[in-house]
C-alpha cells in the first residue's frame, strides 16, 4: 500500500505531538517531586531573623538579618564568652558578691541570680547564674572581677571594651555593646546575624555549651560567716527539654528589644543555630524559633 507524503508528514506530527506530552508530563512530574523536596519558607512574628548550618556556616533563613536592633539579654552570651577567653582562667576562683550588685539589679529592676551579699561564689557558679536565670547581678559581678582598672567603674567600662573588641575581632560590622548584660543607655545593639556568629564561636568552647544546656541547677556555695548555702536555678530558655535536640543558648527581654532567642539545637549530626529579634511574645519567639528550626533541619 502507499502511504503519500500528507500521510507520512501526518504520521510525524502524530509523533512529535505524542513525544512531547510525555516529555511535558515527565517533566511536570519532576518539577512536583523538586517542589515538594523544598520546604515552604516560614513566617514568623519577629522583626528580624536568621538561622544557619552550625558546621558549615551557611545561612538557611534571612528576615532583617542586617538590621541592628536592641538585644535585651542575649547580650550576655557575649559576657561568658569574654569571661571564657580569659589566660589562665580559673573557673574555681571565688568572687565575694558585693552590695553594688545588689543596688544595681534593685535600681534597674533588672532579672536577678539573688546573689546574696557577702556570699563567695566561684566564676563558674557566677556563669550559671549569669546564663540560667539571666541574673543581672551575676553580669555585673564578672565584669568587675574580670575588667581591668582601680575602680568599679574602670572596670566595668574595661569588660565592655572587651565585649566590643571580642566583636571586633569576629569581623561583625552591626554589633555594639555599651552594657555587660544588655541594659543599654541606647547604644547596646547587634542583629539576628552577628547575634548567631557570637553563639556560634561561643558554643566552640565546652564550658559555654555544659552551661547553656542545662535546665536547672542546685549550687553550694559559702557565706559571709563561712557557711553554706544551695542557690537553684533555672534556665529562661524554655525550649530545653521541649524541643528534641535542644542544647541551648539564651533568652532575653526588654521595652526595646521585646522578646528575643538565639537558639541551637542538634538532630542527627547537623547543628543548626539561629536567632530571633523583637518578636512580641515569649509564647510567639519559641514558636518562631521551632519554626525555623524544623526549616533548618529540613533544608
Amino acid at each position: 500500500m502507499k502511504i503519500g507524503l500528507k500521510g507520512i508528514n501526518r504520521a510525524r506530527v502524530a509523533v512529535t505531538v505524542t513525544l512531547t506530552a510525555g516529555t511535558l508530563l515527565a517533566g511536570s512530574a519532576f518539577a512536583s517531586t523538586a517542589q515538594a523536596a523544598t520546604p515552604p519558607t516560614p513566617t514568623i512574628t519577629a522583626k528580624g531573623g536568621f538561622v544557619m548550618n552550625n558546621g558549615t556556616a551557611k545561612a538557611l533563613y534571612s528576615k532583617s538579618a542586617d538590621t541592628r536592633r536592641s538585644t535585651g539579654s542575649t547580650t550576655k552570651i557575649m559576657t561568658a564568652k569574654v569571661v571564657l577567653a580569659q589566660k589562665n582562667l580559673n573557673l574555681d576562683a571565688k568572687v565575694t558578691v558585693q552590695k553594688a550588685y545588689s543596688d544595681y539589679i534593685v535600681s534597674k529592676n533588672a532579672s536577678s541570680a539573688r546573689l546574696i551579699v557577702g556570699d563567695k561564689v566561684t566564676v563558674r557558679q557566677l556563669l550559671y547564674g549569669l546564663m540560667l536565670p539571666s541574673g543581672c547581678d551575676a553580669a555585673y559581678a564578672l565584669a568587675d572581677k574580670f575588667g581591668t582598672g582601680s575602680t568599679r567603674a574602670a572596670r566595668v567600662k574595661s569588660f565592655i571594651g572587651k565585649m566590643n573588641a571580642d566583636a571586633k575581632s569576629l569581623g561583625l560590622k552591626n554589633t555594639h555593646f555599651d552594657s555587660f548584660d544588655g541594659i543599654s543607655s541606647g547604644s547596646n545593639y547587634s542583629t539576628p546575624r552577628d547575634l548567631t556568629k557570637i553563639a556560634s564561636s561561643a558554643m566552640k568552647n565546652s564550658t559555654f555549651r555544659a552551661i547553656v544546656k542545662t535546665k536547672s541547677t542546685k549550687q553550694k556555695v559559702t557565706t559571709k560567716s563561712g557557711g553554706y548555702r544551695y542557690m537553684s536555678w533555672s534556665n529562661t530558655n524554655t525550649m530545653l527539654g521541649s524541643y528534641t535536640g535542644m542544647i541551648g543558648v539564651k533568652t532575653g527581654s526588654g521595652p526595646t528589644a521585646k522578646y528575643c532567642l538565639v537558639f541551637a539545637a542538634t538532630r542527627n549530626g547537623k547543628t543548626i543555630i539561629g536567632t530571633v529579634l523583637t518578636s512580641t511574645s515569649a509564647t510567639t519567639r519559641t514558636a518562631d524559633a521551632k519554626k525555623l528550626l524544623d526549616y533548618g533541619f529540613k533544608k
